[in-house]
């Protein structure tokens, strides 16, 4: 007897917007809490943590990861810098761009997410492309003459070995920390768990593909067209041709007390959105041809 087609994994739209909202409020309220922790000087080496790449990671593995990747990003825009006055305009596409591709490439990367071997490739990928990418941008803005070099003191002049110390710096403290030990722990206890209550089906049916058939001409081709679209606006904003800078002076007399402004409100948007999710797989259950997506 021959067996039917695994289907391939599918959300709806409504789903795939809970997802794209609960990665924006989620890691909108990370990223401000990530930027609390001081950093620690060892010499001329700077330790700091990037960013808790483990929350978006986790969503982009367990759900959608073109969706999670883009909610992600806008909270990251949205709590961590509209709300707090600290929009740059134009140079805040670089980053944008890097982040969602990275995380969205590493959640294309797990096929099984309880195989351990793919998401200890995938938290490495996932901060390994935005911080290589970062550090090609930031090399090139110092050899094309857009920014001078900003020496570190017990380093030698160098770009690339100011970038490349910067570059294993993320890759230990954030790949590692706050990435991979994370990731490893979280998404084999939540996998199977967390997808029913949000009214949805774990990813059983993601066909297992290598990674030269991800890396298709097509995904290749936007990512090289976004990139360059994000470096076009960081060095025209370096060159000080920028728009849409968002900075009011008036923020400024709350101080950094304004912060829990923005926490609050997504902590809020994750509140109504869980209970929207919850509402909406209580009226499924009821109905007697409603049926789990």
């Amino acid at each position: 007897m021959v067996s039917a087609p695994r289907r391939r994994y599918e959300l709806t739209q409504s789903q795939k917007l809970m997802v794209f909202i609960l990665a924006m409020s989620l890691y909108g309220i990370s990223n401000m809490f990530s930027e609390l922790i001081p950093e620690i000087k060892l010499g001329p080496i700077e330790i700091k943590v990037e960013y808790f790449a483990f929350i978006p990671l986790t969503l982009c593995i367990l759900f959608n990861p073109l969706y999670a990747a883009l909610g992600a990003s806008f909270g990251e825009v949205i709590f961590g810098e509209l709300l707090l006055g600290q929009f740059g305009g134009l140079g805040e596409l670089e980053k944008f761009i890097e982040f969602t591709l990275a995380m969205y490439i590493a959640g294309l990367l797990v096929s099984d997410p309880r195989n351990r071997k793919q998401l200890a490739l995938a938290s490495f990928v996932a901060v390994g492309i935005d911080q290589m990418l970062s550090a090609i941008v930031d090399i090139s803005k110092v050899w094309f003459g857009i920014e001078e070099l900003e020496a570190v003191p017990g380093i030698p002049e160098s770009i690339v070995l100011i970038e490349g110390l910067s570059f294993l710096n993320a890759m230990v403290i954030t790949g590692i920390l706050f990435s991979l030990l994370p990731t490893l722990f979280l998404v084999p206890r939540l996998y199977g768990k967390i997808e029913p209550l949000l009214g949805m089906k774990p990813r059983d049916s993601r066909v297992q593909v290598s990674f030269g058939k991800l890396m298709t001409p097509r995904l290749l081709i936007t990512s090289i067209l976004f990139v360059f679209i994000g470096v076009t606006g960081e060095f025209l904003s370096e060159a000080d041709i920028n728009i849409a800078v968002w900075e009011p002076e008036f923020l400024e007399q709350y101080g950094s007390g304004f912060m829990w402004v923005s926490v609050a409100a997504a902590a809020l948007v994750l509140i109504v959105t869980l209970y929207a999710a919850l509402r909406a797989k209580s009226k499924n259950s009821q109905s007697p041809e409603g049926t789990q997506i």
